[in-house]
């Protein structure tokens, strides 16, 4: 893979939105928030310079965890809307299902707003299992008829995991076998569904209504995400992310303390941000979520994150 190429392809905003999301793709409402901010702001910064954009519309939350407490960091961020799944999603204004499902709303938190835009979590079900563009087609009918607007239909799947979008061969993967198919129909004007760009749906049709966000994730296997068990289930990932949050707090007060030398001694600084890079990347979704398997690449990084944080207290002192 030509990956320098790839990124060049993908700063085509004509062809691409890409959405933002967090640095090592950890599961935001369980890490603390003083690195939430670190997540989010360290992917926007790797991101305008991969993609050569300045600002990013929507923020995609690594495995659909979401927590309304995420609303003002994102705002502050400069995101316009953020992707949560439909499961979670209630109305403050009162509202149709329809309604509820298929337009973007807006939900504040903290004195501060954003869109959000609702994934279709059946729908997605099934477009990660394979589907026919024809089967789509009625199923977005007989969910959207009774509808007296332009419907926003979304749907999200995981592209890792599965024959379906890693497969080679064009006539039996998502591309080829559903997604090309759709879009030709949509072109010969034989389908209603029109591909659109979310922002460009909600400088058109605008976001209606208020709505809350339970605290969730997305149905991942046989779970069903409302109690993150897919990360927390055992006492190995509990004990891991409770030493998540000790390391976090031990990292933040060692830099506060040492936020007066920092600067004058690049040794230290060097300490400083190794401690808080490994904690970052323990927190990936992945080292918790594979049930133990992935457990003691966490515990690792923890490790050298304590290492970094020994060394940089003997210079203070």
């Amino acid at each position: 893979m030509d990956c320098g190429s790839l990124l060049w392809h993908l700063q085509n905003s004509g062809i691409f939105q890409v959405l933002g999301t967090a640095y090592y793709h950890s599961v935001l409402p369980l890490i603390p928030s003083e690195d939430r901010e670190q997540q989010v702001w360290r992917w926007l910064g790797i991101g305008r310079h991969l993609f050569w954009r300045p600002a990013f519309a929507g923020f995609w939350p690594p495995e659909m965890g979401f927590s309304m407490e995420l609303i003002p960091l994102l705002a502050d961020a400069g995101y316009r809307y953020v992707v949560v799944d439909s499961d979670y999603v209630d109305p403050v204004t009162p509202m149709q299902w329809h309604h509820l499902r298929y337009r973007p709303h807006l939900a504040q938190y903290g004195g501060k707003e954003i869109v959000v835009v609702v994934r279709d979590r059946e729908l997605s079900d099934a477009q990660e299992s394979g589907m026919e563009c024809e089967w789509f087609e009625r199923e977005v009918r007989a969910r959207t008829r009774w509808c007296d607007f332009p419907p926003l239909v979304t749907t999200c799947t995981d592209g890792d995991n599965g024959g379906w979008f890693r497969n080679v061969d064009r006539a039996a993967n998502f591309w080829g076998a559903f997604y090309g198919e759709l879009l030709e129909r949509a072109r010969s004007n034989a389908s209603p569904i029109r591909p659109t760009f979310i922002d460009d749906y909600i400088d058109l049709h605008g976001a209606h209504g208020y709505v809350t966000v339970r605290t969730g994730a997305w149905n991942t296997g046989w779970h069903h995400g409302a109690d993150f068990t897919q990360w927390t289930g055992s006492r190995a990932q509990q004990d891991a992310l409770d030493r998540i949050w000790t390391v976090s707090r031990s990292v933040h007060d060692t830099r506060r303390h040492a936020s007066r030398n920092a600067d004058q001694f690049p040794l230290l600084q060097q300490e400083l941000e190794g401690g808080l890079w490994h904690l970052l990347r323990a927190q990936t979704s992945c080292y918790l979520y594979w049930g133990e398997a992935w457990v003691n690449r966490a515990h690792q990084d923890l490790d050298r994150a304590d290492a970094h944080l020994a060394r940089a207290r003997e210079m203070l002192h």
